[in-house]
């Protein structure tokens, strides 16, 4: 059967997403546009297509996030599968991810890419192209719908048809973490009330379960590096492996690098593996860390606390602190042949660099948001955010 849009509350879908069902073969395969997210649903056992409309130019990513429903049961190899394929069911690109060994249901993304460089051979023609999204999942994992949010966009290639080139060396030491007072800085619950963070020291706290996003712009020639800690806790004793994951996303929300900790109940601390400057010659890096770190933007911190934890330590919640740290100087980016889509999303603006300091997004709403999805209801959150508005207004003061 096809999939229709689900409801989940684990997570924060974008209020803007369209709902699209998707198919159960090519021919009926609803088309996608670029620069638009659309929220969907998976069944268990199931493949559904969505068609998207590439010219011979331009690179074009789909993201694939998928959402099993909160409370339910997973096993360390569950996932999706996500590929895309040209007209001829050849595939273009192809992408797994899982919920690892916390077992813990959580929000999993995946990104499969059409690439037109000359040293590609396949896809690289005009045409319908197919996203196919398979669940995978044991026969023992519960059996409810998984929701989709599926974002769509594409780069416009580099003027006079450049070649990328061969990345540049850079110093892959780990870097220290950066030391210094943490300040509070709440996360949102999606890739669309992520909260801005800065280079810095930032304290949350998390529930079991829980999945909180943030987003770091990274300039062209800037280099990222992050550090995660769980506090101790006062209560319970055992041993929780894959408590605490990090993962890393870029701009496009393509998986860059993840790590993990386990937690026996005194302070644990983990680091994303180190990553180079972001260049647009990193593309054709031999790793795929090195080729995910290709274009500026904002870059997503996506942390997420095992629900195994509250069966062991009780519902919380835990104290999480990030030290983010953004080392290198600012280089300008390359010279596109045109405006990615949606517009402005390989780079980093004034407002987006403000937004990362003061946490307020560039268009506002970031905390309003982060309040809606938080554990407040959204009509408490609203008026909240209305009599908030209204008082920055008297006071002549931006909102």
């Amino acid at each position: 059967m096809p999939a229709a849009a689900a409801t989940d509350v684990s997570y924060a879908y974008d209020p803007q997403d369209r709902t699209v069902t998707g198919a159960d073969g090519t021919t009926d395969a609803p088309a996608l546009s670029f620069g638009t997210s659309y929220r969907s649903s998976l069944a268990r056992g199931t493949t559904v297509y969505y068609g998207v409309d590439l010219d011979a130019r331009s690179t074009a990513y789909v993201s694939v996030t998928a959402v099993p429903p909160a409370g339910g049961s997973v096993s360390a190899t569950d996932g999706v599968k996500v590929s895309l394929q040209d007209g001829g069911g050849r595939s273009c690109s192809l992408s797994t991810e899982g919920f690892g060994p916390g077992r813990s249901p959580h929000p999993v993304t995946a990104l499969v890419a059409r690439e037109t460089s000359p040293g590609r051979t396949l896809c690289r023609d005009a045409g319908r192209y197919y996203v196919v999204v398979e669940r995978r999942d044991a026969v023992s994992s519960s059996s409810g719908d998984w929701g989709l949010e599926i974002t769509p966009v594409s780069e416009a290639p580099l003027q006079g048809g450049a070649l990328a080139g061969s990345p540049e060396p850079w110093d892959s030491a780990s870097p220290e973490p950066l030391a210094g007072a943490a300040r509070v800085r709440r996360g949102g619950a999606g890739f669309a009330s992520a909260a801005p963070l800065g280079q810095g020291v930032w304290r949350d706290d998390i529930a079991p379960g829980q999945t909180l996003f943030y987003k770091v712009p990274v300039d062209w020639g800037r280099q990222l590096s992050a550090t995660a800690e769980l506090g101790g806790s006062g209560t319970g004793h055992g041993y929780v492996g894959g408590a605490l994951e990090i993962t890393l996303c870029n701009p496009a929300r393509g998986p860059v690098t993840d790590t993990a900790l386990s937690y026996d109940g005194s302070p644990k601390s983990a680091a994303l593996d180190p990553l180079p400057p972001v260049r647009y010659a990193n593309r054709n890096g031999v790793l795929d860390q090195v080729g995910e770190v290709r274009f500026a933007g904002s870059y997503y911190l996506v942390v997420h606390l095992s629900a195994q934890m509250a069966a062991t330590y009780g519902d919380g919640p835990f104290s999480v602190t990030l030290r983010v740290r953004i080392d290198g100087t600012v280089q300008p980016g390359p010279a596109y042949a045109g405006e990615s889509v949606p517009k402005g999303l390989f780079a980093v603006s004034a407002a987006e660099r403000r937004a990362a300091d003061t946490g307020v997004s560039a268009d506002g709403t970031t905390a309003m948001r982060a309040l809606a999805y938080g554990g407040i209801g959204g009509g408490t959150a609203l008026l909240l955010g209305l009599a908030l508005w209204t008082l920055a207004l008297r006071r002549g003061t931006p909102a």
